[in-house]
């Protein structure tokens, strides 16, 4: 089977745009994602994983004031190994400012981000503690989104997987947002569930204030001085800028 591998610029943006596929998914609408009863919850492996693959639905439901949390697991410390501008915990310290700044870009209150300050790229092996966490949090009438339990990253994977046994406990529903998958898959891809995904239309609000959040993540957006590119290249970010979010329903 070939690896899920996020290496080299990736699938692009012209290639996904010219798959007939991608068009034809069914739309939906934010009220039949998220019922007006329910609280939103997000489950963000790092700051900027919430703007990337829910900055447009977060806007959208804070225009309609609904209740929204952000849980933060990691506050990213790990995006600039071996940095002399941004040693770890500078770094942390300034990626949670931008995610602060983001979220208030969406029109969300700093009051609706949890942090658990799990280390960044050691989700896995602290899943006990994310699951118990959200357990406790939870509640059962509650639309929970996290990144895809296939996705390609881990700490994205290992966030899925603790979400999905958290909301199995507790009974809330669990969907599930592709975020590096559209790097490392192509059109049609056999290992992609298309036949649960869904496509939100984002009013063009929404899609302002996705790019203007994405953008208080200077960190991730700038070259590095240690020479490496951008964690967010233009090709990453031209993926996930789209007019519409993609969301994988339950099985």
């Amino acid at each position: 089977m070939v690896e899920r591998l996020i290496a080299a610029a990736g699938t692009p943006e012209k290639a996904w745009q010219a798959w007939a596929g991608l068009h034809l998914l069914p739309r939906t609408q934010l009220r039949e994602l998220v019922p007006h009863a329910a609280r939103t919850v997000v489950v963000s492996p790092h700051p900027d994983d919430e703007i990337l693959a829910t900055g447009g639905l977060l806007a959208m439901l804070a225009c309609d004031s609904a209740e929204v949390c952000v849980v933060a697991v990691t506050e990213g410390g790990a995006s600039h190994a071996g940095s002399a501008r941004w040693p770890e915990p500078l770094l942390v310290s300034q990626r949670r400012a931008e995610s602060l700044e983001g979220l208030a870009r969406l029109g969300l209150a700093p009051h609706t981000r949890e942090a658990l300050e799990v280390p960044d790229g050691q989700v896995r092996s602290h899943m006990q503690t994310i699951v118990c966490w959200l357990r406790q949090f939870l509640r059962p009438d509650d639309v929970v989104l996290s990144t895809w339990a296939l996705d390609g990253h881990p700490d994205h994977e290992a966030s899925a997987q603790a979400t999905a046994m958290a909301c199995s406990s507790v009974g809330a529903c669990h969907l599930e947002v592709p975020v590096w998958m559209w790097h490392w898959a192509s059109p049609n891809d056999a290992r992609v569930p298309w036949e649960r995904m869904v496509r939100l239309p984002l009013s063009a609000d929404a899609m302002n204030r996705k790019k203007l959040a994405l953008s208080a993540h200077s960190t991730q957006l700038e070259p590095q001085d240690t020479g490496r590119p951008p964690v967010l290249e233009p090709a990453t970010t031209a993926r996930l800028l789209r007019p519409f979010e993609f969301f994988i329903l339950p099985a």
